[in-house]
């Protein structure tokens, strides 16, 4: 039975929850809704539109398309090198492991326009390397990485990668096939939400990228930035829709896709 303190308990947990919810939901969407209304101050009376969506598209399709291109090589990028280093400093162990680890963690202590500066100031010369979106995708390598390596390295706290190894080893896998077959499967959970957050990070980095871009080279947030300043209120509202739209769709399927895969590893 419960009793009427614990009824109250709920009731106030859920109302605050709920008006936190609101505080950070209802300005986004109020965004969204100024971005199809034909006049912002005079609102939804004045009509609703498509016309600034169109707009949206018509100027910055290219910052979308290259934003996504930038998550996915960014996550691409962390899955190739962050596996194997998480591997490593964990079954290396010791001091040097753990200095090691620091400095890969050293970017999320550290500005992000500190990196950019960092990064314009050792590769700035490489003119066609500067001008290039690769240039931008250093940056979210180097700003996403530690995340990638830190969530493999807590799934690897939490089983016995010594033990796994030893018992393929016995068996007469090679070493390459003991860390394919064996490791990496049982860090699924880390890498998938590595992954969530990498691609979820690169999408929305701005301080790292507004230092890194060119003309050429603008991203999601980047055009965002520049859409509230130099047009209409209207625009940049639709900007914000259209950034929605893109993104949400794509985080929830990898959400679904991570917990889907988690129930299969939690079902063997």
């Amino acid at each position: 039975m419960i009793s009427i303190r614990d009824r109250l308990i709920f009731t106030g947990q859920l109302l605050f929850t709920l008006l936190v919810a609101a505080f950070l939901i209802v300005p986004a969407i109020l965004s969204m809704l100024a971005g199809v209304t034909v006049n912002y101050f005079q609102g939804i009376r004045s009509g609703v539109t498509l016309q600034w969506v169109i707009q949206v598209w018509e100027l910055y399709a290219d910052t979308i398309a290259r934003s996504f291109v930038i998550a996915l090589s960014a996550l691409t990028v962390t899955l190739i090198v962050g596996i194997p280093a998480a591997y490593a400093l964990h079954v290396r162990g010791g001091r040097l492991s753990r200095v090691v680890e620091e400095i890969i963690t050293l970017p999320l202590a550290v500005p992000g326009l500190a990196i950019a500066l960092g990064l314009l100031l050792t590769y700035g010369g490489f003119s066609d390397f500067r001008r290039s979106w690769l240039f931008i995708l250093a940056g979210h390598v180097v700003f996403t990485l530690p995340f990638m390596v830190r969530s493999v390295m807590a799934v690897f706290a939490a089983i016995d990668v010594k033990t796994l190894d030893e018992s393929a080893s016995s068996l007469g896998a090679s070493p390459w096939r003991r860390f394919l077959d064996v490791i990496v499967p049982n860090a699924r959970p880390g890498i998938l939400a590595g992954s969530l957050m990498v691609v979820t990070l690169s999408l929305g980095e701005f301080n790292l990228t507004w230092m890194l871009h060119t003309p050429l080279t603008k991203t999601l947030p980047v055009g965002l930035a520049d859409s509230y300043a130099s047009m209409r209120l209207e625009v940049a509202s639709a900007y914000t829709l259209v950034f929605f739209v893109m993104i949400i769709p794509l985080l929830v399927a990898m959400q679904i896709f991570a917990d889907h895969k988690r129930r299969q590893g939690a079902g063997r």
